[in-house]
């Protein structure tokens, strides 16, 4: 399955441009991957932000499948619109969030990881 993930209030705290604090996901993430996902980063950050970005997964040891855009659409689409079969972003209507006093709610990655398991994607 390609799944597309957000990075700022998905896989850490709102911070942008700096890199926000752990909120969980790196080992849901690794599992994902484990089982023979792929993981497309799906974010607005560019430039070296992105790069930043990139670089978490990359020290968190999970691999990326792709970056802002599925590989294979090319083959069978021109639009610019990521493909993925499920998309992982603290913005998405339904997403399991938690929500702190003083910042902005980022995703409860328990919850995303017993919604995976419950549908036999983990």
């Amino acid at each position: 399955m390609e799944i597309a993930i957000d990075f700022d209030g998905t896989c850490v705290t709102h911070e942008y441009p700096k890199i926000g604090k752990d909120i969980g996901a790196a080992p849901v993430l690794k599992q994902l991957v484990e089982k023979g996902h792929h993981l497309i980063l799906y974010t607005m950050r560019s430039g070296k932000q992105l790069d930043e970005a990139v670089n978490w997964f990359s020290a968190n040891g999970i691999k990326l499948y792709a970056k802002q855009y599925n590989p294979t659409q090319r083959n069978w689409t021109s639009s610019n619109k990521c493909y993925a079969q499920l998309y992982i972003d603290d913005a998405a209507l339904g997403c399991p969030l938690i929500y702190i006093q003083a910042g902005k709610p980022f995703v409860d990655w328990v919850v995303v990881s017993e919604q995976l398991k419950n549908r036999g994607i983990l």
